[in-house]
């Protein structure tokens, strides 16, 4: 498989490279990580007024028209400068109520999620294993949907105007929007490990919107995508420490030469380099199958667990080839060391992707290479 980006990919990268280095620059992050919000407002407007924001969206709901690679070279260029705003939750929020939602739905929300108008979040974790079999139950009473239990670390649920939430039914998984600040929802607000504003919310019979089919399709579709969501950002955040790392050891000396000349000092960059192609190489394949309408098998789970695993190492590597300057806060490569390990536990950890892996190996699910 050939995954060199064709025009309209590289035109994406290079635009969003482009407004993530003007807004995130260290000092401006570090304002924003003691702001109330603790998202960049002003890089959130440039994004909408890019039409970044709403790249994947469909042209007739004030999209760009654009695929799952255009979405996800976006979120790798976020990874890179860890740049402090909800795009991923965001973004596949509005996706998911652009394929499953109800015209009603469609029209109310996606519009204003692609200009920013307001901000969606998604809760699918929860306090146990796995995301795909939510402990969180909805039912219908007299006609309206109510949601029972609770979801853990939901991204923003603060600023939402929605949350699309998992939970199962009688006849299986599915999708359900709820208000936030709706009668029977109570969110306990929380400080993520990159210093992020998140909150654990309970939900009691709190009313709520079905999405899509409850018989578990919107919630596989929302979770594959969501799960190479955070493969991309780990990619990013990933590339962007080595080049915060060359840089270091370029210009810094010992013993009358730059550091990067030590033999041991290469040996660790080039296991990042070895963790950093089996990420993308892993992420591309996945996201080729995913956009070509092909049945991903078993290469969604095997990018998740490359991310999650090379990517801490590479964060870990990075952060010690930097002596004692990698433990000061005010020196910028910490972040995409919190980064890398937030991101590693999303949506499961390594432990629980290969328990995953493993179970539709024994399952017979078509292994992709």
């Amino acid at each position: 498989m050939d995954f060199t980006f064709g025009e309209e990919q590289e035109a994406v990268r290079g635009l969003a490279a482009d407004v993530f280095a003007a807004t995130s620059r260290p000092e401006r992050i570090k304002d924003v990580e003691s702001s109330a919000d603790r998202i960049d407002r002003e890089l959130w407007r440039e994004l909408a007024t890019t039409g970044l924001l709403g790249i994947a969206l469909p042209e007739n709901l004030g999209g760009g028209g654009m695929g799952l690679a255009e979405l996800y070279v976006l979120l790798e260029e976020q990874g890179r400068t860890v740049a402090p705003v909800p795009l991923w939750p965001h973004m596949l929020g509005a996706l998911a109520i652009a394929e499953f939602g109800t015209p009603d739905q469609r029209a109310a929300l996606v519009p204003a999620a692609a200009d920013g108008s307001l901000i969606l979040t998604v809760g699918l974790e929860e306090f146990g294993p796995y995301v795909g079999d939510p402990a969180t139950t909805a039912r219908e009473v007299d006609g309206r949907w109510q949601v029972h239990g609770a979801k853990a670390a939901v991204p923003v649920a603060h600023l939402a105007e929605r949350l699309l939430v998992s939970a199962a039914t009688d006849s299986g998984p599915a999708l359900f929007l709820v208000p936030p600040g709706a009668a029977g929802v109570t969110a306990q607000q929380a400080e993520s490990t990159t210093h992020e504003i998140c909150a654990n919310v309970a939900f009691d019979a709190a009313p709520a919107e079905p999405v899509g089919p409850a018989d578990g399709t919107a919630v596989r579709w929302l979770i594959e995508r969501a799960e190479l969501a955070v493969a991309a950002l780990q990619l990013g955040v990933g590339e962007g420490a080595v080049r915060q790392a060359v840089t270091y050891l370029n210009g810094r000396t010992q013993f009358g030469r730059p550091l990067a000349t030590f033999q041991a000092v290469t040996h660790q960059l080039a296991d990042c380099y070895i963790d950093l192609e089996a990420m993308r190489v892993t992420l591309w394949q996945a996201v080729w199958l995913l956009a070509s309408g092909e049945d991903p098998g078993t290469a969604v789970l095997v990018a998740k667990w490359w991310a999650t695993d090379g990517g801490q190492r590479v964060v870990h590597r990075t952060q010690h080839v930097h002596g004692g300057i990698g433990v000061d806060t005010d020196y910028p490569v910490h972040r995409h060391l919190l980064w890398g390990k937030q991101l590693a536990a999303t949506l499961g950890g390594a432990g629980s992707d290969l328990a995953r892996l493993g179970a539709q190996l024994a399952a017979g699910v078509e292994v992709v290479a």
